[in-house]
Parts: structure tokens; C-alpha cells; sequence
């Protein structure tokens, strides 16, 4: 009998505000999605970092010549100054392992890398590729030390350190994800405030009803409860949407990226169903929360 009381208090408050119980349900589901997706970004930068970071190299580009660098002075690196170097670098601590790339197999490299770009790839010739070597360190964090060793040799035209350029891409990427994150907090924000008007407009319109139920001597619980079940369910409807829209996020965007630049590191399903199992569970928290303490405030009991 009580069972039957609070679901129909529950859905005369849901008919009675249906407008604003709608715009918190599109808010709460904006809002999770939002943090689903940050959540989703952090997690994808840390398994993309993993993936990189364990093919990071350093390379070591060689002198040719129609380099221009002051310290080749249009001279090519010779094979004594190219073995010289070789046996250098493998000789430094850090170093995992080096691997000689001459200038016939970097222009093949060049044609994969830039075979769309027919334009490019015939105005380019072999003797326009430097020789260089791939370094490959055995912490890639641990690089300058190896750097400095390498800086000043003979034959040596410029040195690339790959996590320079890869750091500047994540730190894009961090970026991204705080924003994310940053519009999440002020949309769940907004939600907690839209659920607590809410809750405390169909506080006042059934205050006749919740005054008898005082009379007769209901507890404050059981008044809350129905008031505090529309915020629920608003919240759940609202992850609802929000699970169908990071999983719409993992197939049309986690997935095309992840493509382009690591396959083996995009995150996987059971990555994506402990967000959805999280946003969810904060935004159903959101709800209970802000339902209680607006009555707390609004509702006299």
C-alpha cells in the first residue's frame, strides 16, 4: 500500500514538472557525458603514453652534401667518421640499441610516409635524405645525458629527441581532457541546481498533500522519499542518454583516432563500462544529494 502511494506521488510530481524534470535530464546526461568522455580521454592518453613512450627515439641525423648546418660545412659524413660515431653511441649508458638508416632506405621510408603527396615525393631524390641512426634508449625519460655525448661528433648534422614532439601532442591532449572535465563540473553543477528548483517547485505544488501526511503522522522519510525518487529517476533516464552517448564517443571518435596513431592502444569496451558504470552511479548520487538537501531547506517537516 505505501509502495503504491509513493510511486503515484512520484509520477503526479514527474507529470506536474515535466518541463523542468526534462531539462534535468538533459542536463544530468550532458553533463555525465561530458565527464565520461574526460574520464575516457585520461585513460587513452595513459595507454597512448604507453604505447609511444616505449618506442621513443633519439635521431641522430647525419652530415650530406647539401646539408646546411654550419657544423657540416657541406661536407658528407664519411664511413670511418659514420663507424666512429656508431661505436660511440652504442658505448653510452642508456642506450638499448642503434640501428643505421642510410639514405636509400630513409627515402623509401619518405615515399610510405608521404606516397599521397605525389607532388612532394617526386620533387624529393635519395641524395636529399641524411643518413642517420635510431637510438633507442632504455628510458626514454633519461635522454639529455645521452644528447650531450652525441652533440659536437663528427658527421653529425642534428639531433631529434621524438618525445619532444610527442610530449607537445599529449600535453594537447591533457589540455583537452581538463577542459572536458572542467565543462563536466559546471554542468553537473547546473544539474544539482536544476534538480534541487525542481524538487522544491513539486514540494510547494503538493505542500496540501505533504501536510495532511504530517497530520497523520508520517515520517519525514516517507514524505522525502517520493521527492527524492523523481531526482533519481531523472538522474538514471539522464545516464541512460549518457551511456549511449560515450559509446557513440568510443566508436566515432576513440576509435578513428586511436587508428591513426596506435591500434593496439585505444582503450577497450570494459574501459568504457566502468565509465558508464561510474557516471552513472555520480549522477544518480548528484540526484539523492541535491533532492535532500533542498528539502532539508524548502520542505517543512
Amino acid at each position: 500500500m505505501r509502495a503504491n502511494f509513493i510511486f503515484s506521488e512520484v509520477w503526479i510530481g514527474l507529470r506536474r514538472n515535466l518541463t523542468m524534470t526534462i531539462a534535468v535530464v538533459i542536463t544530468v546526461a550532458v553533463g555525465m557525458a561530458m565527464l565520461g568522455v574526460g574520464l575516457m580521454i585520461n585513460a587513452q592518453v595513459s595507454l597512448m603514453k604507453d604505447y609511444w613512450y616505449d618506442r621513443v627515439e633519439i635521431s641522430v641525423f647525419l652530415c650530406t652534401k647539401t646539408t646546411s648546418d654550419e657544423d657540416c660545412k657541406g661536407k658528407a659524413a664519411t664511413p670511418q667518421q659514420t663507424q666512429t660515431l656508431k661505436a660511440k653511441i652504442e658505448s653510452l649508458p642508456g642506450v638499448q640499441s642503434v640501428t643505421f638508416e642510410d639514405q636509400a632506405t630513409a627515402y623509401e621510408n619518405f615515399k610510405k610516409a608521404y606516397g599521397s603527396n605525389k607532388a612532394l615525393v617526386e620533387a624529393a631524390g635519395v641524395q636529399d635524405m641524411p643518413p642517420s641512426f635510431r637510438v633507442k634508449l632504455k628510458d626514454p625519460d633519461n635522454y639529455q645525458p645521452v644528447i650531450q655525448q652525441i652533440e659536437g661528433q663528427q658527421g653529425v648534422a642534428q639531433i631529434v629527441n621524438q618525445k619532444d614532439l610527442i610530449g607537445k601532442f599529449f600535453d594537447m591532449l591533457q589540455l583537452v581532457r581538463s577542459a572536458a572535465l572542467v565543462v563536466a563540473i559546471i554542468l553537473v553543477l547546473a544539474a544539482a541546481l536544476l534538480i534541487g528548483n525542481t524538487v522544491r517547485l513539486s514540494a510547494f505544488n503538493r505542500r496540501r498533500e505533504t501536510g495532511i501526511m504530517r497530520l497523520v503522522g508520517a515520517s519525514n522519510l516517507y514524505i522525502q522519499l517520493p521527492f527524492v525518487m523523481e531526482g533519481v529517476i531523472a538522474g538514471l533516464i539522464g545516464g541512460v542518454f549518457a551511456a549511449v552517448m560515450l559509446i557513440v564517443a568510443k566508436v566515432f571518435m576513440f576509435e578513428e583516432f586511436a587508428r591513426f596513431l596506435a591500434a593496439t592502444s585505444s582503450i577497450g569496451w570494459n574501459d568504457v563500462a566502468q565509465t558508464i558504470t561510474l557516471t552513472m552511479g555520480i549522477g544518480v548520487l548528484i540526484c539523492v544529494l541535491a533532492s535532500f538537501v533542498t528539502l532539508r531547506r524548502y520542505l517543512r517537516v
